[in-house]
């Protein structure tokens, strides 16, 4: 997928990442703060990962774990936040959620803090179904 937006380009492209700005972000996230880089890259080796880049820049990211005919789940989205306000989250979920792998799966995401922009996208709030099991060096971390 290659998708061109105002001076954005959207693409599937891996060798594209900038693995160095995809950490730095992640690392000062909520929800991949504690996650060791290593666990990152293999992350992104077996996910679909989506980069935005104005020219060389990578000024965005999102990772999808998909089975490709039931289910996907949309993770570690992120847009930099020098180019917040300007559209590019909406139009990488956009274009994320309208491409032919993934418009008839069901989609999952967690967020935290963005939920109105992602029920713009259909997505509803489903606490009462959904659980979680943390990984052992997050629960011995918090053990410490």
């Amino acid at each position: 997928m290659e998708i061109m937006w105002n001076q954005f380009v959207i693409s599937d492209n891996k060798e594209r990442l900038d693995v160095d700005v995809i950490q730095g972000f992640l690392s000062r996230s909520y929800w991949a703060n504690k996650r060791p880089e290593e666990r990152t890259l293999r992350a992104i080796q077996n996910s679909v990962c989506y980069g935005v880049y104005e020219g060389r820049k990578q000024v965005g990211f999102a990772r999808v774990v998909t089975d490709n005919a039931t289910m996907f789940y949309l993770c570690d989205v992120f847009i930099d936040e020098d180019y917040r306000g300007m559209g590019i989250g909406k139009k990488l979920v956009e274009s994320l959620i309208t491409c032919d792998e993934y418009k008839d799966l069901v989609g999952l995401l967690g967020t935290k803090d963005a939920h109105e922009l992602y029920k713009q996208y259909d997505f509803e709030h489903d606490t009462e179904r959904y659980m979680r099991r943390m990984p052992d060096y997050v629960r011995n971390m918090a053990r410490n």
